[in-house]
C-alpha cells in the first residue's frame, strides 16, 4: 500500500482493527467539540476577556491542523474511484458538500491575511461553526440522516412545493379579504405572507390575524390544513428511516457469541 493510500484510508472513518484510522477520528472529532465549546463560551464576554490568548492560541493550533487535514484530502482524495482525475477528481472533491465544509471551517482564519475589510471579516468568523459539520463524516448517525434525506429527496420536495402552493394560496385569499378592513396590516400579498407562515407553522404569534368573518373563516380551515401539511415530511421521514434501518439491519454481520455488529456481507 502506497503512502497516498495509506493516508486516505486514515482520514476516512476508521475501519475494523485500523487502530491509527481509529485514533485519528476520535482526535478530529474531540477537537472539533472543543471548537464548538470554544465557540459559545468566547461569546460570553467575561470569559473572552479572562483569557483571550487562550482562545486566540487554541483557534490557531485548531487551523493548522484542519488546515492540514484539507490538504491532505484533497491530496489523497484521487485514490477514490469517484476522484480519480488529478485536476478534476481534486476540483469536484473541493466542490463537494464535505469539502466545502472542510474549507469554510478555516477560510475565516486566513481571510486577513488576504487584505479584506475587518468589519466583513467579523461576520464572516460566524462560518467557524461549520466545523460542528464536520462531524458528519465520523458519525453514523448523520450518514443515516444523510441517507435517509437522500432516498426521500424526491417525496420532501414535493411536499415543500405543496407548502409553498398552501402558502400562496392562502395569502391571496386572506389578502383580498382584509385588505379592506386592515391595509397597514394586510397591504400587500408580501404582507400578507408573514401572518401566513406564522398560521401554517401553528406559531401565531398574534402581531397580526383576521377581523372579518370571511378572514376568520379562512384563517381556520388554513390552520387544519397547516398541521396536515407539516406532518407530510414527518411521516416521509419516519418511512425512510424505518426502511434505511430495516435495511441496515437485513445486510448486516452480528456475532453469534457477543451480538456486536462486525461488518456487511
Amino acid at each position: 500500500m502506497g503512502i497516498k493510500e495509506r493516508v486516505h484510508k486514515v482520514l476516512e472513518v476508521a475501519a475494523p482493527g485500523d487502530r491509527l484510522s481509529k485514533g485519528f477520528d476520535v482526535f478530529i472529532l474531540s477537537l472539533i467539540v472543543l471548537n464548538v465549546a470554544a465557540i459559545i463560551l468566547e461569546s460570553v464576554e467575561p470569559i473572552q476577556q479572562w483569557c483571550p490568548r487562550v482562545f486566540r492560541a487554541f483557534e490557531v493550533f485548531s487551523v493548522v491542523v484542519f488546515s492540514a487535514e484539507y490538504l491532505l484530502r484533497l491530496w489523497s482524495c484521487t485514490v477514490s474511484p469517484r476522484y480519480r482525475h488529478p485536476v478534476w477528481g481534486r476540483l469536484r472533491f473541493a466542490f463537494s458538500f464535505m469539502g466545502l465544509v472542510d474549507l469554510l471551517a478555516v477560510l475565516p482564519f486566513y481571510l486577513p491575511f488576504l487584505g479584506m475589510d475587518l468589519r466583513f471579516f467579523r461576520a464572516v468568523r460566524l462560518l467557524r461553526v461549520f466545523r460542528i459539520a464536520k462531524l458528519g463524516r465520523y458519525s453514523k448517525a448523520m450518514q443515516t440522516f444523510g441517507r435517509v434525506f437522500g432516498a426521500k429527496k424526491e417525496e420532501l420536495v414535493a411536499s415543500a412545493f405543496l407548502l409553498v402552493l398552501l402558502l400562496l394560496i392562502a395569502s391571496c385569499l386572506v389578502y383580498y379579504a382584509e385588505r379592506d378592513t386592515q391595509p397597514e396590516t394586510f397591504g400587500s400579498i408580501p404582507a400578507t405572507m408573514w401572518w401566513g407562515v406564522a398560521t401554517l407553522t401553528t406559531v401565531g404569534y398574534g402581531d397580526a390575524y383576521p377581523v372579518t368573518v370571511i378572514g376568520k373563516l379562512l384563517a381556520s380551515v388554513i390552520a387544519v390544513l397547516g398541521i396536515g401539511v407539516f406532518a407530510l415530511p414527518t411521516g416521509i421521514l419516519a418511512v425512510g428511516f424505518v426502511e434505511e434501518l430495516g435495511s441496515r439491519k437485513a445486510n448486516t454481520l452480528v456475532c453469534p457469541h457477543c451480538g456486536k455488529e462486525i461488518g456487511r456481507p
